[in-house]
């Protein structure tokens, strides 16, 4: 199979002659000159085509394109021919019609002939394409309303009407309307009237299936927050949460430069504590009886027990001793501990088995300590717990994914019980069975079409090597399929006898090849780098992937190290540390990283004589949970540690001069950076703290309440883990750069700690202010400013001439 270049077909800006060795001004272009990504492939309906997306240079507009994965044959697809584009899309039981959404609406491809059927043409957004039990009919939703689509009459009809409001029929009547009611007989006679017509259409609808069905009520303070339906359309699950909840008064952010030339303010997220996420509610709608059952919480184990009672009350003790009686009632836990269905976190919530007989439902407590996967006795109107997983710190926002069998009564979950996320099953009623075990991470399972495979990423070989590999659904051992060591996704074809694979290296972005679903050898399928890229390619270092020991326990920590070419041992040497961003983030991989311009950067310190460390600390991502959890109610002290062992290693065996190692990072890296200068003084030369979380007290509840708690319970956590309680420490250069419209990591952090720097008289530390970025900058001036300011202060304080040992 020919490989396709994509550079050469794809329309190229025109490039500078870039020098020899790598610049600045390269390295913080806008990445066009390097070529896109490859995002977003899925098969066409028939399984003869991937479509993927390739962002248009100098624009944020992705253009589609098609290839053969048989043959290599790629075209763009351009806009009058997207109405030819399938995908992705779901099929019936039989595997004759594949549904997927267009531009928002709803299609039906017949397999056999190719033909086309638009169901839906309305200015909203329709979603989630299933199809019923039996094949006869495709359901979708608009919003949290859903529809079937009957494929023998045409007719599209709504599943069911839901009304946040109370049912009007069973208003109670109050004192002035009994009076009004006993002395008009008028009265009495339109309500009769009124009666006896409702009573009428009840019979109707339950006699003749061509109405629409009456509304469900489902009271004045809902509000619908999801609904799933199921394939049978016998059953709706609904979530809801409190119409009248105060989420709290929202932080804001302010736009300076704008269009019209005004100040333009714009909310931004709450801040964590103030208030915690709305508490949600289950109600199972029977379709066919119209009857609502509100599904109790009362049998999830731990769900009346307070995981933090010994903490809150040591809290509340301490407020009502300093006199605020009223925080410390405000402390005092409810009696059902609040959960969540509906998270939008990428990974279904509410599942159902391809019948529509069984529907699995994952809860997880607010203060995440526990996840509950249940299912629906419908029977009962209640829930089963089938599997409980308690954390003393907090649950994980990755491995969580879970579905059926094709049997339609066993449960299939990933968890990290045995401190790796491993996948298991569980047949309904019966014990659960680990399908996989060891020493590494199992993510993003995909069942095979026939239902025998699943097929998983895992890095099994080493933990910075991701690799796709499969094993029988019923349980064996796992066989590798791919052999890229840099498996960033990937999707099976229809038939499952395919997959498309993205994969790429440090300097690679994703790009797309094809292999057999039972291994052998891949074909690529793309090549989106540019001619001038690929000129300066020669001058990166390649990454060395070290295990540096810890000396605060029997373990390592694994980074990766940039050396100078023709690294001279015997000459003393500059460094700097990089610390990746997130937290939970994984950066030590064989991959494209998210951080590629920073790791441009660090080469270009290589070339000025300086050896660069980038470690994946402890909270760190693809290391267990017992790695993720190291820093619960104390961030960034674990992670010092092992950056300061970092320091030592490269100090120890490259012959790095202690005095002169500078640190720097952005988002929690700059946090990082923050408490490595505030805690550790005299440990760093210099550094440079990028759009950095200050004051844990100002971040979200969804991020910062699972490792510190609420701070009105753990405020000792908040005090210990944030930058801003160290300020007095400042003794080394800070150089902080922050966006003026970061909705994420609000500018108030930044602007408050260079306060108290001002305030304590400290000196040699700076701010830089971008009016026109949010958390993740987008505009080449200034990521070029930005990093200018980095080096510079790098130049001045830790950079110095190469020495003689």
């Amino acid at each position: 199979m020919r490989r396709i270049a994509l550079a050469v077909t794809a329309a190229l800006v025109t490039l500078p002659a870039w020098a020899a060795k790598l610049n600045m001004e390269q390295i913080m272009a806008s990445p066009d000159w390097i070529g896109p990504a490859v995002e977003q492939p899925h098969w066409s309906a028939d399984g003869q085509s991937i479509y993927y997306s390739l962002k248009r240079d100098g624009s944020q507009v992705r253009d589609l394109y098609q290839v053969n994965p048989a043959t290599g044959k790629t075209m763009a697809v351009s806009d009058a021919k997207r109405d030819t584009v399938s995908g992705p899309a779901v099929f019936d039981a039989s595997h004759t019609h594949a549904a997927y959404i267009r531009h928002g609406d709803v299609f039906i491809k017949t397999l056999s002939s190719g033909q086309v059927m638009q169901v839906t043409r309305t200015p909203q957004n329709e979603s989630s394409p299933q199809w019923g039990a039996r094949g006869q009919n495709l359901q979708y939703r608009d919003g949290n309303q859903w529809y079937s689509y009957n494929l023998r009459d045409g007719l599209a009809s709504p599943v069911a009407e839901l009304k946040s409001a109370d049912n009007p029929d069973q208003a109670k009547q109050d004192q002035l309307e009994r009076l009004q009611m006993h002395l008009f007989s008028t009265l009495r006679e339109i309500k009769h009237n009124e009666d006896a017509q409702k009573a009428q259409d009840s019979a109707l609808d339950k006699a003749d299936p061509t109405r629409s069905a009456q509304p469900y009520y489902l009271g004045k303070d809902s509000k619908i927050v999801d609904t799933s339906l199921s394939p049978d359309g016998r059953y709706m699950l609904v979530v809801t949460q409190s119409a009248n909840y105060d989420a709290g008064k929202s932080p804001q952010v302010i736009h300076y430069v704008t269009r019209s030339g005004y100040v333009k303010p714009e909310d931004a997220r709450t801040y964590v504590g103030h208030n915690d996420p709305a508490p949600q509610q289950l109600k199972l709608l029977d379709l066919k009886t119209h009857h609502q059952y509100s599904l109790s919480l009362d049998a999830l184990p731990g769900i009346h027990t307070d995981p933090l009672a010994k903490l809150r009350a040591q809290t509340q003790a301490k407020l009502r001793k300093q006199g605020h009686d009223a925080e410390a009632d405000a402390l005092d836990a409810p009696k059902t501990r609040g959960v969540r269905i509906a998270e939008g976190s990428g990974y279904a919530t509410i599942v159902w088995s391809d019948n529509g007989a069984q529907a699995a439902v994952q809860l997880r407590a607010i203060d995440n300590k526990d996840r509950w996967l249940t299912t629906v006795d419908f029977a009962k109107h209640a829930l089963a717990v089938q599997n409980h997983l308690h954390d003393d710190a907090w649950i994980s926002w990755n491995f969580n994914d879970f579905g059926f069998l094709k049997d339609n009564h066993t449960l299939w979950f990933l968890s990290e019980v045995s401190n790796f996320s491993q996948l298991y099953e569980k047949p309904l009623g019966g014990a659960t069975r680990q399908l996989t075990s060891g020493h590494f991470e199992v993510s993003h399972p995909q069942l095979s079409p026939d239902g025998k495979w699943f097929y998983v990423r895992t890095n099994k070989e080493t933990p910075y090597d991701y690799d796709i590999y499969r094993l029988p659904a019923t349980g064996g051992s796992l066989t590798r399929v791919t052999h890229f060591q840099a498996l960033d996704g990937f999707e099976l074809s229809p038939d499952g006898r395919q997959i498309a694979v993205l994969h790429s290296t440090p300097y690679t972005p994703p790009q797309l090849a094809v292999i057999n679903a039972a291994g052998g050898q891949a074909h690529e399928l793309t090549d989106t780098l540019k001619p001038g890229y690929k000129k300066v390619m020669d001058e990166f270092v390649a990454p060395k992937y070290v295990k540096v020991p810890s000396s605060h326990g029997d373990f390592g920590i694994w980074a990766k190290l940039y050396l100078p070419k023709n690294f001279n041992p015997n000459v003393k040497h500059p460094a700097a540390v990089f610390v990746h961003g997130a937290g939970y983030l994984q950066d030590v991989t064989r991959g494209w990283s998210y951080y590629f311009r920073e790791q441009m950067f660090n080469d270009m310190l290589t070339q000025e004589g300086y050896v660069v460390i980038d470690m994946d600390y402890r909270a760190s991502e693809g290391y267990g949970r017992d790695w993720r959890t190291a820093i619960y109610q104390h961030m960034g002290h674990p992670e010092l540690e092992d950056l300061l062992d970092g320091k030592a290693y490269m100090v120890k065996h490259y012959n790095v001069d202690p005095k002169h190692v500078g640190i720097y990072g952005g988002s929690y890296g700059g946090f990082m950076t923050e408490m490595a200068l505030l805690r550790a003084p005299g440990q760093f030369a210099a550094g440079a703290a990028l759009r950095p979380p200050s004051d844990w007290t100002s971040y979200n509840h969804e991020y910062t309440a699972n490792i510190l708690n609420d701070p009105q319970i753990d405020p000792q956590a908040y005090k210990v883990s944030s930058p801003i309680e160290y300020a007095k420490n400042l003794a080394d250069p800070l150089l902080i750069c922050h966006g003026l419209i970061d909705n994420n990591v609000m500018p108030s952090d930044s602007i408050r700690l260079y306060q108290r720097f001002i305030e304590l008289h400290k000196k040699n530390f700076w701010i830089s202010l971008y009016p026109m970025e949010r958390h993740s900058f987008h505009h080449a001036d200034d990521w070029y400013d930005e990093y200018r300011r980095i080096h510079e202060l790098f130049e001045r304080f830790v950079s110095f001439k190469p020495t003689a040992h």
